[in-house]
């Protein structure tokens, strides 16, 4: 079957993306469970019992609660330094003076990456830690089916009442006596999403109706996405809340009487914000969380104010569900907090922690075959059984020193268990699912080696594959490997201990997956056995390549090849900016040698074709002088010319000769822009300082002045009414940042009517819109009606134009600049470089890869992902439309790379006259220049999947990585619906 190089490529991709969608599946684990939910309530364990006959012990209850009522005040991404730093003390007064000489017990609690809401909630609850999935469930938060504290809450009969965000709502339906569910997505609001709270706070103080009330406030961390940590905004939000937090306080302090249980009001945030404002990472400021229990159960503080002591965001679940007198949740790897229940007895702390250990040690148990192999296990079995000497001493009444001192040490004992065990089931916290990322590695593999072996006549100058289906689906080999891989599955299937995904899915679809493989694999050996039998490669074009390697096209395979294997560093993906700096700074360099090769290593020929022009126009006018013909103007025609093509050939040499540094120097501003990756993260860069409230004017003049030359530079190619309706969106855009706050107009004297511009962003839509139709109208006329290449090359354009507009839109302010060199660099390097230089497709390709790659970075994002601004995907929404913000979010996260990779469509669409299969060339280049990195990097996450930054570094890079396959899919179909002319001639 032949096929054309692009369509090939498209194919190839969507099998790709279904094979990293099948490792993802296999690789993000469901995290270590024990028993179904409806099995959790057992029978408590009683105290150890005491050696020798005669003695038992009567405690085989659950504790009673230390507690009355809780009222749990979550404030989201409240960092530690907002409530211990100066923040804290400046604005949160009440707050600080209980932490420093009141009745408060305060902590640093540690948040596990990924730091995003519903993990943390989970986290919070539960006490075990989520599989780093959770993050893409993050945005549709199902229903939390395991045991966790709020249902054994409600079990136990205590009424509880939820006020805040919605995605509690979500994983605790009908668990709430009452509740008020708030969206935690819009994060242009960060007044009324509090206010929605706050409202309920006067009439459910005064009731006595519930025994847990749940707060939970978005305003601070939509404040942080907006505007960052350092925010004038930030100063009064916190202030709000030390309010509730004192009316709160004072209000259970006012319902205690002498003879009931006090109550406990803990302040806890589910993660931190970095100093971009966004959160999802391992920064500190990311995963460190303040966490307070203020109680009249308390002593007061005296002394001097120790720093706050590090506990594990788990550790809540374990100590709550003792406070309220319920079983510790099955699949908790928490720690109950020694400092909350050191005013009980050493009786009652003993028991505490022996049902803590117990619970531990129950989950080790069915979680790990080898459980009594486990340090924490043997040391468990210790601390018991001096536990149980400590009761037979206690029910023996002694009460001496030796008892105490004996309590004391098993005290010790429990507490280094407790930490031990808890270390082992963290690291014990997920299965990876082996068979499916087996799976997933074989067909990305494939697919990979089926581009690598097609490269030859997919670069030809036909532009096509003879892709070889018949010979390999009715060979015996085929049906050999279908048998065999079918018999693999049973065996694995029947066999496996915890159930595999891929196992999961129906026989027919399993079936078709490894008749898949198999496909795949006799399609590799029958097009290698043809390489084989003739080793001599088709007949390439000469416009598309050299019969010998240059030295650009060695550096763009050493820079491919190098990236590839960078990945396997961690210090390598974190800082990963630095390796596509270095590559473009290179190919500049490079640049520059071709052109100076290009302009004065050939200036010797161009002499002497000169000489023989002139030569030529001599013999003509000597011939015409001696048959008496008259052309006095020859030589002032001639000079004319030559005048003026050498005018204009000096011209374009000294400009091309400028253009590569011209490149670098807009490359070095936009690393000042924003400085991205963990290393460097935290310094100031120039966004911090344009962002910063002292300098709105300055952002606004940067602004306005990048707006009108995104207009310059976009216009050139566009329509008459296209132009207008680009003015008019890019006026539209400078309104909406104005609108809410961003930049100021020159006449606006205060802010105070800052709103959430939804009609002046739903202006510019309209215009995106009505360019992007005009664009897909003259598309369709192309392809459709006639194959006019000029009227395809405008209606890319016009569409690449629309696309310039939402970027425009949804960048926050002081990234415009980014979108202005973007497209500075894209009109240099058409006009001084790939068309003098003619640079065949794939070089072309290669260099819009490599300045989409740079540009994703240029932007401020990095392989974390709290760099993703989710602001964006909420720009002209009143609220949490699904589809829309995830659009938008994505959109914006990749402007970069999909902005020049429809520049790159739009160039080669104009080169088809002088190479009809340069669009074919692109787009095989463009995914297999993808699938490289994608390849190599699975294959490396799965060798360093137990490594110790596998959940902060790694993982998200994957995930970024496996977006990167799903984009470049849709770019090379879109890259392939646009080859339609090829596709037409051919068939002619």
């Amino acid at each position: 079957m032949r096929l054309r190089s692009g369509v090939f490529a498209a194919g190839c991709l969507l099998v790709q993306a279904l094979g990293v969608g099948l490792f993802l599946r296999g690789f993000f684990p469901l995290p270590v469970r024990s028993l179904p939910r409806r099995e959790a309530r057992g029978v408590p364990p009683a105290e150890p019992p005491p050696p020798g006959p005669g003695v038992t012990s009567n405690w085989t209850k659950i504790p009673s609660p230390l507690f009355k009522k809780v009222v749990i005040v979550l404030i989201d991404a409240l960092r530690d330094d907002f409530v211990f730093g100066s923040k804290g003390k400046q604005f949160m007064p009440y707050t600080t003076q209980l932490v420093e000489k009141g009745t408060c017990r305060s902590f640093i609690a540690e948040a596990k990456p990924p730091t995003v809401t519903m993990p943390r909630i989970k986290a919070l609850m539960t006490g075990s830690i989520p599989g780093f999935i959770d993050v893409i469930m993050n945005l549709n938060s199902p229903t939390l089916l395991e045991d966790n504290l709020i249902w054994q809450a409600k079990t136990a009969g205590k009424r509880i009442i939820f006020y805040g965000d919605d995605t509690w709502v979500k994983l605790f339906p009908k668990h709430f006596v009452e509740y008020d569910g708030t969206t935690s997505f819009f994060v242009s609001d960060y007044t009324e999403v509090d206010d929605n709270v706050t409202r309920h706070l006067d009439s459910v103080l005064k009731r006595e109706d519930w025994d847990i009330l749940i707060l939970h406030y978005l305003g601070l961390d939509h404040i942080g996405h907006l505007t960052g940590p350092n925010s004038p905004l930030v100063g009064p939000k916190l202030y709000e809340m030390d309010n509730i937090l004192k009316k709160i306080h004072t209000s259970l302090l006012s319902k205690e009487g002498e003879s009931s249980l006090p109550n406990l009001l803990i302040v806890c945030g589910d993660h931190g914000m970095s100093e971009t404002g966004s959160h999802g990472g391992s920064s500190e400021e990311e995963v460190h969380t303040p966490l307070l229990f203020i109680s009249s159960a308390f002593e007061k503080r005296s002394g001097p104010l120790k720093q706050p002591e590090l506990v594990q965001q788990t550790d809540l679940a374990a100590t709550l569900a003792i406070g309220l007198g319920l079983p510790i949740s099955r699949n908790s790897v928490g720690n109950i907090i020694l400092s909350v229940i050191e005013g009980k007895t050493m009786r009652e702390q003993l028991r505490f922690l022996h049902l803590n250990g117990f619970q531990l040690s129950r989950l080790l148990q069915e979680n790990m075959p080898t459980y009594e192999k486990d340090p924490g296990f043997e040391h468990f079995k210790i601390a018991e059984k001096s536990h149980g000497n400590w009761i037979k001493l206690y029910l023996e009444g002694n009460n001496s020193e030796v008892l105490l001192n004996l309590g004391k040490k098993v005290l010790k004992q429990y507490l280094e268990a407790l930490k031990i065990l808890s270390s082992s089931l963290s690291k014990q916290m997920a299965q990876y699912d082996i068979y499916s990322m087996t799976v997933g590695t074989v067909i990305v593999l494939e697919v990979l080696l089926l581009l690598l072996l097609s490269m030859p006549k997919a670069l030809s100058s036909r532009a096509e594959f003879e892709v070889p289906l018949s010979p390999p689906l009715f060979s015996l080999l085929f049906y050999l490997m279908c048998l065999m891989l079918c018999a693999v599955h049973v065996i694995v299937c029947t066999s496996a201990e915890n159930l595999c995904y891929f196992c999961s899915i129906s026989w027919l679809m399993a079936v078709g997956v490894m008749m898949l493989i198999s496909a795949l694999m006799c399609v590799i050996l029958s097009a290698f056995g043809k390489m084989l039998e003739n080793p001599k490669l088709p007949a390439k074009n000469p416009a598309v390549s050299n019969s010998s390697w240059s030295e650009l096209d060695v550096l763009i395979l050493a820079g491919t090849v190098g990236h590839a294997v960078s990945l396997g560093a961690s210090s390598f993906i974190e800082e990963e900016h630095q390796t596509w700096y270095f590559l473009i700074n290179t190919l500049c360099l490079a640049l520059c040698q071709e052109i100076c090769r290009h302009y004065f290593l050939v200036k010797e020929c161009d002499l002497q074709l000169s000489t023989a022009v002139k030569q030529n126009f001599d013999d003509i006018e000597e011939t015409a002088q001696c048959r008496n013909v008259d052309i006095p103007s020859c030589d002032s025609k001639l000079g004319k010319v030559t005048s003026s093509g050498q005018l204009l050939k000096g011209s374009e040499k000294w400009m091309g000769l400028a253009s590569p540094w011209i490149i670098l120097i807009c490359c070095r501003l936009l690393r000042s822009l924003n400085q991205t990756g963990v290393q460097w993260a935290h310094r100031p860069d120039f966004g911090h300082w344009l962002t910063s409230s002292e300098h709105k004017a300055v952002l606004s003049l940067l602004a306005g002045i990048s707006l009108v030359m995104i207009f310059i530079l976009v216009q050139r190619r566009c329509s008459l009414v296209s132009k207008i309706a680009m003015a008019l969106g890019l006026l539209g855009v400078y309104s909406y940042r104005a609108a809410i706050g961003n930049v100021v107009f020159p006449w606006q004297q205060d802010s105070k009517d800052i709103s959430k511009g939804i009609i002046e962003a739903r202006f510019v839509y309209v215009f995106v819109l009505g360019i992007i139709f005009t664009g897909t109208k003259d598309l369709l006329k192309s392809q459709v009606i006639s194959a006019d290449c000029k009227t395809k090359s405008i209606g890319l354009w016009e569409v690449y134009s629309g696309l310039v507009l939402l970027a425009a839109l949804i960048f926050r302010p002081h990234n415009l600049p980014v979108l202005v060199f973007c497209l500075l660099i894209q009109m240099i390097m058409t006009r001084c470089i790939w068309k003098p230089l003619k640079f065949d497709a794939a070089q072309i390709t290669i260099m819009h890869y490599w300045f989409g790659q740079a540009f994703f970075y240029f932007q401020g994002n990095s392989n974390s992902i709290a760099s993703v601004d989710i602001s964006a995907g909420f720009v002209g929404l009143n609220n949490y439309v699904e589809i829309p913000a995830i659009f938008l979010t994505g959109f914006a996260t990749y402007a970069g790379p999909l902005l020049w990779a429809i520049h790159l469509l739009c160039y080669l669409s104009s080169e088809v006259s002088r190479n009809s299969a340069a669009i074919g060339h692109g787009c095989f280049c463009y995914a297999l220049i993808c699938s490289v990195p994608v390849t190599v990097y699975i294959i490396l996450v799965t060798g360093l999947r137990y490594h110790l930054f596998i959940w902060s570094v790694f993982s998200p890079k994957l995930l970024y990585e496996a977006m990167r396959v799903f984009i470049t899919a849709a770019v090379c179909m879109f890259f392939t619906a646009m080859d339609q002319n090829r596709s037409q001639k051919i068939h002619d």
